[in-house]
């Protein structure tokens, strides 16, 4: 992970590098390493580098291509160099070739037709000196981040980090309180392009930007999931190690790192375990040092979490570490510090994580693997009415029984079954006509409940505003498999992904996720559902992949309990411990008063906690 920024004059007055001067100090974090500045006519972009690929550490970026005269900067792992090497002639040059430096070949081979073919986590600014274009783009997953400023006739400005922007001296900090509001009602994916500032835009996931000298700009989307090949193979076994095959390539290629500098999270789940353990056993088959993990632990007899924790970690070729919550005071302090520095208030209330990445660069890690977005890659379809739609309505009952034994009582089977019988039986014009009818039942109720001002919640049209959410997160799951596609690249998997981007920068690391290969991502859509989930048991291919490398403790585990709410709830109190009682002043401008008076109590009921713990982060986030 690196920091990047530029600056294009639009009125094509040359550019100089103290234009640059704010922006870099703010991305600093990023890339403690060094940095750079480089000029060239109405441009200006910079790079703060964290050499997290061997490469990396040999390359400097800005980078400019003599013959052309083209430019780069960017925050770049490509994981299919070979091919690309191969491919531009480059295999054979005598020397390292760095991933900017092979991105620019790419491009100045094939144009903007090279996007698609990259794959790899990136966001990257290309200076096109003959034709005087700008061309930003990020990858296709949303593994890196990339934001911009355009006045059109005037500037248009790139970074990283939204505070980078916000330090040049013409880009204006004017506060989206529509943003607030998605916020303290919890609509993250609202979009994938606004933020909590007017005239700071997010470039989404799979999208590139081009903007000229003299001030035209496009976006567009440069790539998509592709509809899939349906895999036919002959067993559970074959399916099994198809999919292993595909997913230890895509954990080598996340291996690239500077010695002692890779680690991974390991909590006690399927995802997390499923990357440890191959990774470790590429590792150990390399030669190279055991693999140092980082798993956030609450060590009382009822805790699963911890229990399946203790399992995993006896893997071998491990170098476990515990972030202890019972040692939550001795770090309490610094992450009071991290957290009240949040990037966005969304990022608030990932403490846990913060302290895990902590862990991590404290033990000198740049680059931790996780496995955040196995529920996505790996999510299934409604299995009760797949079945039904075959007629099979013993397995339906089966997939519901499984529903249950996996998730609790609080699924109980008969209403699984009939839920997926809805499905099948209920035309889909009827169910839409239903859901309409119960959301402007539940508006009211939304509206009561809600913790944004009636005067805000007025002023951004909040109806509307949920409304425009649940249309951008609604997946059609009936049985018939086709929002697979949606499924794999869904908004909350982008916003998740921007808020690991954004905690682990402030540690100076780089997060990266196999799940998110786009070869991983091509090979599970190509599954049969019954692939993907299986007499109620999620993640089935990757639970029959990791036998024997995985303990059948983690690999059967049912739920999903995690400690996290207990770092969120401990990081609260300590604040609250030393904090101003005026403090929920600072924040009613957006709050509604019955909210603030419940924030400001000494109630310790679910509610108040819960009021306190949201308003805080916005607060913090306000008080930086």
């Amino acid at each position: 992970m690196s920091g990047i920024c530029g600056v294009l004059n639009l009125g094509c007055a040359p550019a100089t590098a103290e234009q640059l001067t704010g922006m870099m100090a703010h991305l600093h974090t990023r890339g403690p390493e060094g940095s750079a500045v480089v000029c060239d006519g109405p441009l200006v972009l910079g790079h703060t580098l964290l050499a997290t690929t061997p490469e990396a550490a040999a390359e400097r970026l800005p980078l400019r291509h003599a013959p052309s005269g083209c430019l780069i900067t960017g925050d770049i792992r490509i994981d299919n160099r070979e091919d690309l090497l191969e491919a531009l002639g480059l295999a054979d040059g005598g020397r390292p070739i760095g991933d900017a430096e092979l991105v620019l070949h790419a491009y100045l081979r094939w144009g903007e037709e090279s996007l698609a073919r990259l794959l790899g986590d990136f966001a990257f600014a290309i200076w096109d000196a003959p034709r005087r274009r700008l061309l930003c783009a990020r990858d296709q997953l949303g593994m890196r981040q990339l934001l911009y400023h355009h006045q059109p006739g005037s500037l248009f400005a790139c970074a990283t980090e939204a505070e980078a922007l916000l330090a040049h001296r013409d880009v204006p900090e004017r506060i989206n309180e529509a943003r607030i509001a998605d916020f303290l009602e919890d609509l993250e994916a609202y979009d994938l392009t606004s933020t909590f500032y007017l005239d700071i835009l997010r470039l989404p996931p799979a999208h590139a930007l081009t903007v000229d000298a003299g001030g035209g700009m496009r976006v567009w989307r440069y790539w998509e999931p592709q509809p899939p090949t349906r895999l036919t193979l002959g067993s559970d076994e074959a399916y099994a190690e198809a999919f292993l095959a595909v997913f230890t390539e895509a954990v080598r290629a996340r291996l690239r790192a500077p010695a002692g500098k890779l680690g991974a999270m390991l909590s006690g789940g399927m995802d997390s375990g499923s990357v440890t353990a191959v990774a470790a056993g590429l590792l150990e088959q390399a030669g190279a040092p055991p693999l140092p993990t980082f798993s956030a632990t609450y060590d009382t007899a009822d805790c699963a979490e911890t229990r399946a924790i203790r399992m995993a970690q006896t893997m071998n070729h491990l170098a476990p570490h515990d972030i202890a919550f019972e040692d939550f005071g001795d770090f309490a302090d610094e992450l009071l510090r991290l957290t009240q520095g949040t990037g966005e208030p969304f990022d608030g209330h990932m403490v846990m994580l913060r302290a895990v990445y902590l862990a991590a660069h404290k033990a000198g890690c740049s680059v931790v693997l996780d496995g955040a977005c196995g529920d996505t890659t790996l999510m299934a379809d409604d299995m009760v009415a797949w079945r039904l739609r075959r007629g099979d309505i013993a397995g339906a009952w089966r997939e519901a029984a499984g529903l249950r034994r996996f998730w609790g009582p609080e699924y109980p089977a008969m209403q699984s079954f009939i839920a997926g019988a809805r499905h099948v039986i209920v035309p889909e014009w009827l169910r839409m006509l239903r859901r309409n009818i119960t959301s402007r039942t539940k508006q009211h109720e939304q509206d009561s409940a809600s913790m944004v001002a009636p005067a805000l919640a007025a002023r951004i049209d909040m109806p509307a505003r949920r409304a425009a959410h649940q249309r951008h997160v609604a997946l059609r799951l009936d049985g018939r498999c086709i929002d697979r596609r949606a499924l794999v690249t869904h908004p909350y998997a982008v916003v998740a992904r921007e808020r690991y981007d954004r905690v682990a920068a402030t540690l100076a690391i780089e997060p990266r996720d196999p799940f998110l290969d786009r070869r991983v991502l091509d090979f599970c859509l190509s599954l049969p559902p019954d692939q993907v989930e299986w007499d109620g048991w999620p993640k089935i291919i990757l639970r029959r992949a990791m036998a024997g490398r995985l303990p059948d403790g983690v690999r059967w585990r049912t739920g999903k309990e995690h400690v996290g709410w207990r770092f969120d709830d401990a990081m609260n109190a300590h604040w609250l411990a030393h904090a101003d009682a005026e403090w929920p002043k600072r924040v009613a401008p957006f709050v509604d008063e019955k909210r603030l008076v419940v924030a400001g109590s000494s109630q310790n009921d679910e509610l108040a906690v819960a009021t306190r713990m949201t308003l805080g982060y916005l607060y913090w986030w306000m008080s930086r």
